[in-house]
């Protein structure tokens, strides 16, 4: 079997899908993740990234031979990793798997080991409007709405713009989220809070200790991925686990985090960190130093997909974010979206061959090119200056 072409499409809300195409008629997809953001009519630079490694690597190629394709995209690019190249990769290797997979007639998860667990847990996010009167009020609403789904775990922003070292009233307001959300979903329901990398090292401290005693399921991103050295100090002001990681992009880059023990989970995104292939590495090695894998996926079915596959083998998958069920649209590309059905806050196992997706490509054709535009805010605090947002 050779791959032999392959097509690209963009679909609102800004989703990526990746076929692969053979000559014994078997396709295989995968969906790379937009890095920056689709401004005006410029290319993407994922869609851009994945055009030259299809042609220079891919084409032509055994689509069996899935580490060597990987080690070929990787290795031969000598400026390599980063946002933009291991999420090309990660569309292509997730787009291998699933050929491989239905070429043996199992789901990829057979191919990678085999099932660890029978189910998988799932959170839902909760909305949190800061701009409102009563963000707190609005917030704790939303959750219980979810939790009246059936969710047992959610996830929230509890933080909007911070300050670099900002007055008592910002960490109230964060601190009246979380407990108004505790107060109205009870002691039992997993909450995790995203800073989303908005907090300064100080300002990250006193946040985390002023929403302690709500007991998060972890405290995701506290600070910028570039200040994750300060996460060991935070350590010292919390009982929430810590989590980071959907802006690493390879095993390389989180062993630093692994070897300082300053992580508790770890949040690699398949379709950012090079795919199925180096995600089920870096869950691996969390698990040699008792880190936990729960894999960031804001993103569309086929990305929910392999991150599902990737949950049912890593004996460290903790929990799986996703947005399929609060996105509109979401399962309009797909032909079985009961294969993403939510019961009692657990996603089942994937079942099918490959990944399991059966793709609507007439779905994929008439919505392709369209309203795509979206420009993230730039994040200005009280004086001006830029800020994270």
């Amino acid at each position: 079997m050779r791959v032999t072409e392959y097509e690209f499409y963009e679909v609102p809300p800004r989703w990526q899908f990746l076929k692969l195409e053979t000559d014994t008629g078997l396709v295989g997809w995968g969906e790379p993740y937009t890095k920056w953001h689709h401004v005006n009519d410029s290319p993407t630079p994922t869609r851009s990234a994945v055009d030259q490694l299809m042609q220079k690597y891919v084409l032509g190629a055994d689509p069996a031979r899935i580490e060597d394709c990987w080690q070929s995209m990787y290795r031969a690019s000598f400026y390599r990793g980063g946002p933009i190249h291991m999420s090309a990769i990660a569309g292509i290797d997730e787009a291998l798997w699933d050929l491989k997979g239905k070429a043996a007639g199992l789901p990829v998860y057979e191919l990678l080991g085999g099932r660890s667990r029978d189910r998988i847990h799932a959170y839902q996010h909760v909305s949190v409007p800061h701009d409102a009167d009563d963000p707190a009020a609005a917030a704790a609403r939303d959750a219980e709405t979810h939790v009246a789904d059936g969710f047992t775990a959610l996830k929230l922003l509890p933080v909007a713009g911070v300050e670099p070292v900002d007055d008592a009233a910002a960490v109230r307001r964060a601190r009246d989220i979380v407990g108004a959300v505790r107060e109205a979903v009870g002691p039992d329901i997993g909450i995790a809070l995203d800073f989303h990398g908005r907090a300064s090292r100080p300002m990250a401290r006193r946040l985390a200790a002023a929403v302690d005693e709500f007991e998060p399921m972890f405290v995701e991103e506290p600070v910028a991925p570039e200040h994750d050295r300060a996460l060991g100090r935070l350590a010292d002001v919390t009982t929430a686990p810590l989590a980071t990681g959907e802006r690493y992009y390879s095993r390389w880059d989180v062993r630093p985090l692994f070897e300082a023990g300053s992580v508790d989970i770890i949040q690699p995104d398949v379709s950012s960190a090079g795919g199925i292939t180096e995600t089920k590495k870096i869950a691996d090695a969390a698990a040699t130093h008792d880190i936990a894998f729960a894999p960031h996926c804001p993103m569309g079915p086929i990305a929910v997909a392999a991150s599902l596959h990737l949950d049912t083998v890593a004996p460290n998958a903790l929990v799986q974010e996703q947005v399929l069920h609060t996105t509109e649209g979401a399962f309009r590309y797909v032909e079985n979206p009961e294969c993403f059905a939510i019961t009692d806050g657990y996603f089942d196992v994937p079942s099918g061959p490959g990944l399991g997706v059966d793709v609507d490509e007439e779905a994929l054709e008439a919505f392709d090119g369209t309203a795509l535009a979206f420009e993230r805010p730039v994040g200005r605090r009280a004086d001006g200056s830029i800020g994270e947002r």
